[in-house]
């Protein structure tokens, strides 16, 4: 099918690497992938923060963009959660119907990454090699707001030549929060601590999820803490194959 690739601002700025590997992933499936170029933020960050009438717009923004789409997909969890939760009342609010149409018809389409390797297309095995130690974090959005479950594990699984292990405490947040980690820093931080306890438990060299959020606040407390630990976005390990090793 022809796929459209939602990148995220958040992406976009700090980890073009995992839209480029998305891009490799659904092409080695027989995709077509396409970018729309005036893409710009899904409005998370505005609508969470208060600034709730200056998200409006890039709700407008987004529909004009992949109205027509076969499917968008989206390599954040939050942004996907962000949409299915949100638009719908944005729409109204702007009280535009052929909008609020127009948004009704579009998110049945859009998908979370590894959602819509296992939800839409039913696949776990995508031909993909990473021959490392690793362990996955579940963040907050992925598996309380879009129910992935285990289907990101699924996919790691199928990875040939990784060692996937179980972290304690899978379901507990990293504490990043977007601004929550600014405005309760001292309890982000504690949270933090726990999950980074945990991932070190595992003796994992690398530690993966759906959300680049997640991780980057994940590798700035192994950073500092000299760990070695390395965080990746489960798209860049599914990109992985053996001639690139």
């Amino acid at each position: 099918m022809r796929v459209s690739l939602f990148i995220t601002c958040y992406n976009d700025t700090l980890f073009p690497a995992t839209g480029k590997a998305v891009v490799r992933v659904l092409e080695r499936l027989g995709h077509t992938v396409d970018f729309p170029a005036g893409q710009t933020c899904c409005g998370q960050m505005h609508w969470n923060t208060g600034y709730q009438a200056e998200a409006l717009p890039l709700l407008s923004r987004f529909v004009e963009q992949f109205r027509g789409s076969e499917a968008v997909v989206v390599p954040s969890s939050s942004c996907v959660a962000m949409m299915r939760d949100h638009y719908p009342k944005m729409a109204e609010e702007l009280h535009d119907a052929k909008l609020k149409a127009e948004v009704a018809e579009l998110l049945p389409k859009v998908f979370e990454f590894s959602e819509f390797l296992t939800k839409r297309l039913g696949l776990e095995d995508v031909g993909a090699y990473y021959p490392h130690r690793v362990t996955y974090h579940a963040s907050c959005h992925g598996l309380r707001n879009l129910g992935l479950g285990d289907g990101p594990q699924r996919l790691l699984r199928a990875v040939r030549g990784i060692d996937l292990v179980e972290i304690a405490g899978l379901e507990q947040c990293c504490g990043f929060g977007g601004t929550f980690a600014v405005k309760n820093a001292e309890v982000s931080s504690a949270m933090l601590a726990e999950k980074t306890t945990a991932i070190l438990n595992t003796k994992a060299e690398a530690c993966t999820a759906c959300d680049n959020s997640c991780l980057m606040h994940i590798q700035g407390a192994l950073h500092r803490q000299r760990t070695g630990v390395q965080t990746v976005h489960l798209a860049e390990i599914l990109a992985g194959d053996e001639g690139a090793q």
